[in-house]
């Protein structure tokens, strides 16, 4: 049914750059899509792929913070490297953001246009994640 796939969007992350949502919350899960390392106030774009990992997680965060959820109930990410040597680097940074314990995870390389990295995640809806 309609009413059990509701789109979410914030002006905290960037604009899809196509006919997507954000974000879709369906069945206690917000399922964000692929963020772009854009910044959303100035729309700048970094050259470097930490700088980059770090702005998408921004944006992720961002989403999920409006959507009432958090960083810490992410449970899934993918994601997507146009170059998987630089693998380490956007390790290093992932790490340091996503609170553990740690979502499941897969990155890839993957042909991405004009950006090295970008992150899509699931997260449980809520404020937090109870044990």
């Amino acid at each position: 049914m309609k009413e059990d796939k509701i789109p979410f969007m914030t002006a905290e992350a960037p604009t899809p750059s196509g006919p997507y949502s954000q974000a879709i919350i369906a069945n206690g899960f917000i399922f964000v899509a692929g963020q772009r390392p854009q910044d959303t106030v100035t729309g700048a774009i970094s050259d470097d792929v930490q700088d980059q990992t770090m702005q998408c997680l921004q944006n992720v965060k961002a989403i999920l913070d409006a959507a009432g959820s958090s960083m810490e109930n992410i449970v899934r990410t993918n994601v997507y490297l146009s170059d998987i040597a630089d693998f380490a680097a956007m390790n290093e940074v992932y790490s340091a953001m996503i609170p553990e314990p740690y979502p499941t995870r897969t990155t890839v390389g993957a042909q991405l246009r004009g950006i090295k990295v970008e992150i899509e995640v699931i997260a449980l809806q809520g404020t937090r994640y109870e044990k």
